[in-house]
């Protein structure tokens, strides 16, 4: 019999190849319910994902006949990974897909903020010429602190190797190894404590998972104990940031900039 696979949002093309070229059937859905998924979910083999609806509990005890779901991107927070394992469904997701793409997306919010890209095109296109006022900074001789050093951290810290600032990184479950093979995202940075993230960051960057741990991760507690002002980029998950501490931040000095990609 045919193994079915069911679409839930629009991915690249080349997976729904390569299924089809293994034999299997794929079917789209990026319109209906969640509800209606669940009515017809049993029928399928598997599940291609973004993160349209959650594979809870209900969704999974309804997927009868379901063996894998397929998360196009990294985060699996709309997936009850536990319960799928208990099910017997494999889950599968694609981390270092857009890796590259975070990285230069990160640096490229960074330039625009130090270099008063956007609100400098807006007063041009209103006739205003402010030299003095659209004056830039320089990513040059600052330390820029990565929390995270992922394939998303990494990344980062690879495009940043060229801009002559020091780079340090903190990763709570990971030791940073310096090894000859990885050494382009490896050579340009140091690993620290948490400690030495508050006392030396100029610019931060977030990347982190959501989970119960990282939910409002930069809250008040956590600004208060870095030394100095810093600039936040998040290209992660929302909610790692609490932005009404982010704005309180901005409003009070504690925080000179952000670069958010996510909300």
């Amino acid at each position: 019999m045919t193994k079915k696979v069911l679409f839930l949002d629009t991915v690249h093309p080349i997976l729904e190849e390569r299924l089809s070229a293994l034999g299997y059937h794929c079917e789209e859905d990026i319109t209906s319910s969640k509800e209606k998924i669940e009515a017809k979910i049993d029928d399928y083999f598997g599940v291609v994902i973004r993160s349209r609806i959650p594979i809870d509990k209900s969704f999974l005890d309804n997927a009868t006949t379901l063996k894998f779901i397929a998360r196009s991107g990294a985060g699996l927070e709309n997936i009850n990974t536990d319960y799928a394992e208990k099910k017997g469904v494999k889950v599968f997701n694609s981390p270092e897909g857009n890796q590259t793409a975070v990285g230069e997306h990160a640096l490229g919010m960074l330039l625009m903020l130090f270099n008063q890209l956007k609100k400098g095109d807006q007063e041009v296109r209103q006739g205003i010429w402010n030299r003095e006022g659209n004056r830039g900074l320089e990513i040059a001789g600052k330390t820029v602190g990565i929390i995270g050093y992922g394939n998303m951290g990494s990344a980062f810290a690879k495009v940043l190797s060229g801009f002559d600032c020091n780079v340090i990184a903190y990763d709570k479950y990971k030791t940073i190894l310096r090894q000859a093979q990885d050494d382009i995202y490896y050579k340009h940075i140091e690993q620290v404590d948490i400690a030495t993230i508050f006392k030396e960051t100029d610019i931060l960057s977030i990347h982190l998972p959501l989970s119960d741990e990282t939910q409002h991760f930069v809250n008040e507690e956590f600004l208060n104990q870095f030394e100095n002002p810093i600039y936040i980029i998040n290209t992660a998950r929302g909610n790692n940031v609490s932005i009404s501490t982010l704005v309180e931040g901005l409003k009070s000095g504690k925080v000179l900039g952000a670069c958010l990609d996510v909300l």
